[in-house]
C-alpha cells in the first residue's frame, strides 16, 4: 500500500487522492472525502517559453476590467478568480482551494465536518444530489439519491457551477436553510434542514442473521481499511466458527482516499493487483497488491453497487470483481475513474487537479463508463403480508405420529411482531442474502 505504515497525518503523508465524484453539500471543498498531498515535482529544463501573446492579453483584459467595470475590482479578486477559471473548466474534479477549503479539506479527513450532509454534482445545469450521507440531517429529512436541488433558499441554482451551490448550502451550524426539490420528475416541494456538525462513521457492520455478515462503507477515510478489519475481526470472534457469507455494501459511496479503497480491497484479495494508476508524471503511475493475508478467511461475498458508487468504491468493485473474489450486485457504478492530487501552495492555499486514470487489475478503465454488476438487481419496494391461516397435519385431531420419533410440528400462532431487520425493507440487500444462503447451501457448509 502505497502509505507503507498508517495514513495517519495529512501533513506528514506522501499520497493520492481517489476524490468522491462531486463535491460534498457539507463541505466547501470539492472532494468528498479526506484527502492526501502529493507534492509536486518540478523540472526547470523541460519547461516550455512562456505563451508571452496570452500573457499580455491576461494582462489586459485585467486592466480593462479594472477600469470599465461597474464596481471597483481589487487584484486580489481578479487574480483568484482567474485561476478559479483555469481550474474549474479543466474537469469536473479539479479546483483551486482557497485557505478555508484547503483547511476544511484537511479537517475531513477524520470524519468530521459541517454542513448538511449530502453529495452533490451538476446534471444538465443543475445541482443533482448524488447521495445522502447516512445519520445526517440530509438523510434525516427523506433527501434521495437523483433528487434535483433546483432553489437554495429560494435563489435559483440553474446555471450555477458547483462549488458555487455548495458555497450557498454551507454555514453556520445550527442555521436553517431550505432546499427547493424535484424527485423523478414531480412537483417542486421543500425542505428544511439545520446545518450540523456531521461526523461521519465510515463503517457499519451487523449480523443480518446466523453466519451471515453485512459490513456497510459510506465514505472512504483514513481508517476506513482498519475499521473493516475490526469489523471481520469481531464477526469471527462473535460468530465462533468461519461464516457463512457477507455482504459488503457500496451502495450510494461517493469514494475518498485510495490507500483505504485498497486496504479494503486486500482484506478479502490474498494475491494479484488490486489497482493501478497511470498519468503524465513517473509518480502518478502507481500498483497496488495484495498481501498474503485473509482477514476475510475466504468467505463468500456478495458486494452491492448502485450508480451512488463511485471512485474508491469502484475501485474496490473492479479488483474483486476481477479477482473473481465476490459477486456484484445492483445496478452499474457512477464511472469516476480519475485520480485528483492536492498540491500545497504558499498562504494555505492548495490545487486539486487530476493526475491520472485509474485501472482494474484486468486494465479496465472505468472512466465515464462504471461497473456492471454481475447481477442486476433494481430497488423495489419490500411489502410484507400477513400469513392466511392455514392448518397442517399436526393440527388435525387424532393425526398419526411421526414414525422416526420426531416431535410434531403444528401451526405457530403469529405473536408479537418480529424485530425489523435490514434486509426486511430493502430488496437488494434481501436478494444478495438469499444468493448467499443457495451458495452455502450448494457448497454444503
Amino acid at each position: 500500500m502505497l502509505h507503507l505504515s498508517r495514513l495517519t497525518s495529512l501533513a506528514l503523508a506522501i499520497a493520492i487522492v481517489i476524490g468522491a465524484p462531486l463535491a460534498q453539500a457539507a463541505e466547501k471543498t470539492a472532494p468528498a472525502t479526506p484527502a492526501a498531498v502529493l507534492p509536486a515535482k518540478t523540472n526547470a529544463a523541460a519547461k516550455p517559453p512562456l505563451p508571452l501573446d496570452e500573457l499580455r492579453t491576461f494582462a489586459e483584459v485585467m486592466d480593462r476590467v479594472k477600469a470599465a467595470y461597474v464596481e471597483p475590482v481589487d487584484d486580489k479578486t481578479l487574480l483568484e478568480n482567474a485561476i478559479k477559471g483555469m481550474l474549474s473548466n479543466l474537469d469536473p474534479h479539479s479546483a483551486y482551494l482557497g485557505p478555508e477549503d484547503f483547511q476544511e479539506l484537511q479537517e475531513s479527513t477524520s470524519g468530521e465536518f459541517g454542513g448538511l450532509g449530502i453529495e452533490v454534482g451538476v446534471e444538465d445545469g443543475f445541482v443533482k444530489v448524488v447521495s445522502p450521507i447516512d445519520d445526517t440531517p440530509a438523510s434525516k429529512a427523506g433527501i434521495e439519491a437523483g433528487d434535483l436541488i433546483v432553489k437554495i433558499n429560494g435563489t435559483p441554482t440553474q446555471g450555477q457551477n458547483m462549488q458555487e451551490a455548495v458555497d450557498k448550502m454551507r454555514g453556520k451550524i445550527g442555521e436553517k436553510i431550505t432546499l427547493t426539490l424535484v424527485r423523478d420528475g414531480g412537483t417542486p416541494f421543500d425542505v428544511t434542514l439545520a446545518r450540523a456538525t456531521i461526523q461521519v462513521k465510515s463503517v457499519k457492520a451487523q449480523m443480518l442473521e446466523n453466519g451471515y455478515g453485512y459490513i456497510r462503507i459510506t465514505q472512504f477515510q483514513v481508517k476506513t481499511g482498519d475499521e473493516v478489519g475490526k469489523a471481520l475481526a469481531k464477526f469471527r470472534k462473535d460468530n465462533g466458527k468461519k461464516m457463512s457469507g457477507l455482504i459488503l455494501d457500496l451502495r450510494n459511496n461517493p469514494g475518498g482516499v485510495l490507500q483505504s479503497a485498497v486496504q479494503v480491497a486486500d482484506h478479502f484479495l490474498t494475491k494479484g493487483l488490486i489497482v493501478y494508476t497511470k498519468g503524465r508524471i513517473a509518480n502518478s503511475e502507481l500498483r497496488f497488491s495484495a498481501d498474503p493475508a485473509d482477514a476475510s478467511e475466504g468467505v463468500p461475498l456478495v458486494v452491492l453497487i448502485n450508480g451512488g458508487s463511485a471512485s474508491a468504491s469502484e475501485i474496490v468493485a473492479g479488483a474483486l470483481q476481477d479477482q473473481k473474489r465476490g459477486i456484484l450486485m445492483g445496478t452499474d457504478t457512477f464511472g469516476k475513474g480519475s485520480v485528483q492530487t492536492v498540491l500545497p501552495l504558499n498562504n494555505d492555499r492548495a490545487l486539486k487537479i487530476t493526475t491520472a486514470l485509474y485501472y482494474t487489475p484486468n486494465g479496465r478503465s472505468i472512466q465515464a463508463q462504471g461497473i456492471n454488476p454481475d447481477i442486476v438487481v433494481r430497488r423495489a419496494k419490500v411489502t410484507n403480508e400477513a400469513d392466511g391461516e392455514n392448518y397442517k397435519e399436526a393440527d388435525l385431531l387424532g393425526h398419526l405420529g411421526n414414525g422416526n420419533g420426531g416431535a410434531d410440528k403444528p401451526t405457530v400462532k403469529s405473536g408479537a411482531a418480529a424485530k425489523a431487520r435490514p434486509q426486511d425493507d430493502d430488496f437488494q440487500l434481501s436478494q444478495a442474502l438469499s444468493l448467499l444462503k443457495g451458495l452455502s447451501i450448494t457448497r454444503g457448509n
